[in-house]
């Protein structure tokens, strides 16, 4: 069995496979103010819980986002797991032409994103992950990640409108029935909501342009990719843990 991570701005999802069956997922928030132990503590509580030996972990891989994080987490490995984790750095085989003008400065949760693609779905296609922020890339049908966007998170929108202005509220993500709001909360429910939609239909249109593939498939993960998908057909298909699966297969290829 293995051990996966993808270390995220707000949220640390966690996985074990045994060879390509996902056992369990989990999901907790990051928090750089906790120690080793007591991220140990807390992933011991859930191996228990749900019936599974952490001593039967024959190895971890990792992608983070959050350099600051990442030193607190090997140490959990090693005094939980006992053994050190693997980070996804360049220099690992992902089986991916990475065609960015400076790899480093690729998210390795993106990496993790288009191998699964590349290895499950094939190419040309097109990845979004609803996270904190919003990121988009592009896969060839030569396994080549061509590159992608960058954009706000839905909820990260939502919190600059809020703090950003005297006035205005934070809302409940809740898509309303109307465009034309009749009151101060519907109005930004439907200025966020429907404008994130159209940002988004907009992106792939043009992806998919410059790719000169319109039939291109479009593979979503994170959060919002349901409150998407029920309200345009941008999305072909929901994969809840692409992300997760690219570190396993990322890890097997190291493994062979």
């Amino acid at each position: 069995m293995i051990f996966v991570m993808d270390i995220g701005n707000t949220n640390i999802k966690a996985a074990v496979f045994d060879g390509n069956v996902l056992l369990k997922r989990w999901r907790c928030a990051t928090d750089t103010s906790l120690t080793s132990d007591q991220y140990g503590i807390f992933m011991a509580d859930l191996f228990r819980y749900n019936g599974l030996d952490m001593k039967a972990i024959e190895g971890i891989m990792i992608s983070s986002v959050v350099p600051t994080i990442n030193y607190t987490i090997e140490h959990m490995c090693r005094d939980y797991f006992g053994m050190d984790p693997k980070f996804l750095l360049p220099g690992l085989k992902t089986g991916l032409n990475i065609r960015y003008e400076n790899p480093r400065e690729l998210g390795s949760d993106r990496i993790a994103n288009a191998v699964a693609v590349s290895t499950i779905y094939g190419g040309p296609s097109i990845f979004i992950d609803f996270g904190t922020a919003t990121t988009y890339g592009v896969v060839s049908d030569k396994s080549e990640f061509l590159g992608g966007a960058i954009g706000p998170g839905l909820r990260m929108m939502n919190a600059a409108l809020s703090t950003g202005t005297a006035k205005l509220p934070s809302i409940e993500l809740v898509l309303p029935q109307r465009v034309i709001g009749r009151t101060t909360i519907t109005n930004i429910q439907s200025g966020i909501i429907y404008g994130y939609i159209g940002s988004v239909e907009k992106i792939v249109s043009r992806m998919k342009e410059e790719m000169g593939c319109m039939d291109a498939k479009v593979i979503a993960t994170g959060g919002m990719a349901h409150m998407v998908r029920q309200n345009s057909d941008v999305i072909d298909v929901i994969n809840p843990d692409l992300t997760l699966t690219g570190l396993r297969l990322i890890y097997e290829k190291n493994h062979q």
